[in-house]
């Protein structure tokens, strides 16, 4: 019975948010309120999910994203497709303004679709890109806010939780911005060892 329980545990991690799970004597109901759907999911497959073979694993998912109760990981984006949404978001934010910029994440970037967290090694690997590209180009020089933006962006295009914040220092005054997922803050949250009081969090969809 715990078994069951931790493999139905397992199967609702990869699960769109707007999807409920009950467990059912033969296995589990999946209730897709957005589209008001039901699935269901027999016993054999949820430990399968869990204790199978990969290809078995793979078969599963294919079928709960084909029917609409999780989305597909989009790929990760390469070096340079990271380095021209740096430069794209800080000549956005230098031309609108930065309050102008945050209004319109909404649009580029989605409410995550997918319950599992991200990984910490994807979520590393893309702060170590964009504080390369923001370090080296002498247009972007470092800019929290622009790097902030492009990560806060880029995990949410991938259907992984990410909060942009935006915090503040009173001695001596100074703002400061960083995304944080899977644990880790893109840039740092307290550069140079300087704490910030969050005074603004988004959360996802520019709310």
């Amino acid at each position: 019975m715990a078994e069951d329980t931790d493999a139905l545990v397992a199967m609702t991690r990869i699960l769109s948010p707007h999807c409920r799970v009950t467990r059912m004597s033969d296995g589990a109901l999946i209730a897709d309120w957005r589209r008001t759907r039901f699935l269901g999911v027999a016993t054999a497959d949820i430990r399968k999910f869990a204790d199978g073979l990969s290809e078995e694993r793979a078969e599963i998912v294919a079928g709960l994203i084909r029917a609409g109760c999780a989305a597909a990981r989009r790929r990760q984006q390469s070096d340079v497709a990271i380095g021209l949404w740096l430069r794209g978001v800080h000549l956005l934010i230098r031309t609108m303004g930065f309050g102008r910029a945050l209004r319109l994440l909404s649009l580029a970037a989605p409410d995550y679709a997918r319950a599992d967290p991200a990984a910490v090694e994807d979520v590393e690997r893309l702060k170590r890109a964009v504080q390369s590209h923001g370090r080296r180009s002498w247009f972007v020089n470092d800019d929290c806010k622009a790097e902030a933006v492009t990560a806060f962006v880029l995990l949410r295009r991938r259907g992984l939780k990410a909060v942009l914040h935006v915090g503040v220092r009173e001695h001596p005054f100074a703002l400061h911005a960083w995304t944080s997922s899977a644990g880790l803050c893109i840039p740092n949250a307290d550069p140079r060892g300087h704490a910030f009081a969050p005074v603004l969090s988004v959360g996802g969809g520019g709310q």
